[in-house]
């Protein structure tokens, strides 16, 4: 377990929150800062500003983290989102103090009050930005929730003997689509009418007719996924991770050629 430094007690105690829970996902990974910047694509310099309080993370490095860490994105984009909110608050605090180093001139009596208190000036202004950025967010969401019933219909017309090469990546507007599983075997592998790939990469959050063949394969080896939706979440990750296990597999959830090989060929049980 990571020793953590103490957070700065003027954090507000919902981004406080957010920050414990993102370092006990890095903490239950076992994950450096520099394995942990390999898998989210952000630095580990700017990891370490965000685990120590120093910098809010943005929405994408949550939503990696959540990925990374095998846990509910939604749930903790919640947090990101409320944390956010109070973010401008606790940093004014933080940022009301000199920091130590030889970047940091020291504060003097003649600074000003703009210099000290960079949002005390503006309020009014930040207000009317939030509430433009928070109409812009609702519009958007209208427009989604208008186009999701079209959008359901393309994915069950698409879904049958389509083979997908790039999964999409799940989201809080997606409406799952209900697979049927339609196994045949053939030269020995078993395929189930949605995918006939046998290398391409799913992952957790993944989403589309790759995961649902993988699903359904995993159903045809006795070990339940859940729901035939196309969705990668948590069950259907532990499937994988057991399937990985009996076949002496590298476990790490992920569905690349071997564990495409093992579910194709699997005698079920």
């Amino acid at each position: 377990m990571s020793r953590w430094k103490e957070l700065p007690a003027e954090l507000h105690p919902d981004v406080r929150q957010l920050i414990v829970r993102l370092r006990g996902l890095k903490d239950r990974g076992e994950l450096s800062t520099r394995q942990l910047a390999t898998k989210s694509g952000y630095s580990a310099r700017s990891w370490q500003r965000y685990l120590n309080g120093r910098s809010l993370p943005p929405r994408e490095a949550v939503e990696a983290m959540a990925r990374i860490g095998g846990d509910d994105p939604t749930r903790l984009l919640v947090l990101h989102e409320i944390a956010a909110e109070h973010w401008a608050e606790g940093r004014g605090a933080i940022t009301g103090a000199p920091e130590s180093g030889p970047e940091s001139p020291p504060v003097t009596p003649s600074s000003t009050p703009t210099e000290r208190q960079p949002y005390g000036p503006y309020p009014r202004i930040l207000v009317a930005v939030g509430a433009v950025a928070l109409v812009l967010s609702v519009s958007a969401a209208v427009l989604l929730a208008v186009q999701l019933a079209d959008t359901r219909a393309k994915l069950a017309k698409e879904r049958a003997g389509r083979t997908s090469t790039a999964p999409a990546i799940v989201s809080e507007s997606l409406v799952p689509v209900i697979y049927t599983c339609r196994l045949e075997q053939r030269d020995g592998r078993w395929y189930a009418g949605l995918s006939r790939t046998t290398d391409t990469i799913v992952a957790y959050t993944h989403v589309g007719p790759v995961v649902a063949e993988a699903q359904c394969l995993l159903r045809r080896a006795g070990i339940a996924p859940g729901e035939i939706d196309g969705v990668f979440g948590p069950q259907t990750q532990r499937a994988v991770v057991r399937v990985q296990k009996r076949y002496g597999l590298v476990v790490d959830g992920v569905i690349g050629p071997h564990t495409w090989k093992a579910l194709r060929e699997a005698a079920p049980e």
